[in-house]
């Protein structure tokens, strides 16, 4: 067997040689010098080799019992050497799939499975606030500890709505990662209730007929630019979200069947939709046609027709002819009327 003194003697040759301890655990010394560790046995009928290491980083003791256990494994019916093998793949693999490298795949999913490009935009800076944490670490080695560290960082900032909105994305990006065989749990998953409820804030609405009257009446009375006026008129009439409103355009329009459609990538659920057109608002359309039909939209932005018409010019004037300010609802696109 051999002892500390025999390998810090042992000196470089021309060709590697060798130097037994026991039991098939040998050291071989390097023309460069280097000491490494061999274990031989055999495994199904064929004679192996495992390495188990460098001396003096691996000592002798160590060495030996490293050489036990892979002779227990043997027992178990498992070859080490092939076990360390996969173990290095696995480790290489995982080193190459951290939560940022996995979160940005699912980014490209979602983009794939039509996700609107607004809805991206926010995941993506969520997820950039939580990069510098995480993002470099493999997400198979994530703890919820750290994961938490994460949320608890955005809390901290009062924003108690993204720090919820953040454990969701988190959540939906470790379930992609189990799914895609890169992680074993969705850690985030226990960290519910692990951060402040955001207090529900409550928007004014118009819930009395004699309000709608009111708030009807204000728009009818409303001199501003047509286009801007007409939008207001068709609003309460369509009930469409104001996306929806903004960027229609004048090939979704079917005056003989008195059909709006509306296709599936304008849609927030992503799936067409069709408005029928009551008499009164195809003749408001009509009367709109007159005025910008030579443009793709409906409601052209003013100054730069070839855009649709932004949200935040519609909004003020929406509080500008609100009667009170319970009709701020009057926003362009919500739905004032129905229950």
């Amino acid at each position: 067997m051999l002892t500390y003194i025999q390998i810090n003697a042992a000196k470089a040759r021309e060709k590697a040689w060798t130097l037994s301890d026991s039991q098939s655990l040998y050291l071989v010394i390097q023309p460069n010098g280097s000491k490494l560790w061999r274990f031989n046995y055999r495994f199904l009928g064929k004679q192996k080799k495992l390495h188990l290491g460098g001396w003096p980083t691996i000592s002798l003791a160590e060495a030996r019992a490293r050489r036990d256990e892979a002779k227990r494994k043997i027992a178990d019916g498992i070859d080490p050497a092939q076990e360390k093998k996969r173990a290095r793949i696995a480790a290489k693999y995982a080193a190459a799939n951290t939560f940022q490298a996995v979160a940005e795949e699912w980014l490209v999913k979602c983009e794939r499975d039509g996700l609107a490009p607004v809805t991206v935009d926010k995941i993506r800076w969520l997820l950039a606030k939580a990069y510098p944490l995480i993002g470099t670490i493999p997400i198979a080695q994530i703890t919820p500890h750290e994961a938490l560290a994460v949320l608890r960082k955005v809390e901290a900032t009062g924003a108690y709505e993204s720090a919820r909105r953040m454990r969701s994305v988190l959540s939906r990006v470790f379930r992609y990662g189990v799914a895609t065989v890169r992680c074993d749990k969705d850690v985030a998953a226990d960290l519910r209730g692990a951060i402040a409820v955001p207090k529900v804030k409550h928007f004014a609405a118009i819930t009395r007929p004699s309000e709608v009257g009111m708030l009807l009446r204000a728009i009818d009375g409303y001199s501003g630019h047509k286009v801007t006026v007409m939008a207001m008129r068709l609003s309460p009439h369509v009930l469409l979200r104001p996306g929806e409103l903004r960027q229609a355009e004048w090939t979704d329009i079917d005056f003989d069947e008195a059909i709006w459609f509306i296709p599936a990538e304008r849609m927030k659920m992503r799936r067409p939709h069709r408005v029928p057109l009551s008499r009164q608002v195809i003749g408001m359309l009509k009367e709109l046609h007159e005025h910008t039909h030579w443009w793709k939209y409906l409601f052209p932005c003013l100054g730069k027709p070839r855009r649709a018409y932004g949200r935040r010019a519609i909004r003020t004037v929406a509080r500008t002819i609100a009667a009170s300010p319970r009709e701020n609802i009057a926003e362009l696109g919500k739905p004032i009327l129905p229950s």
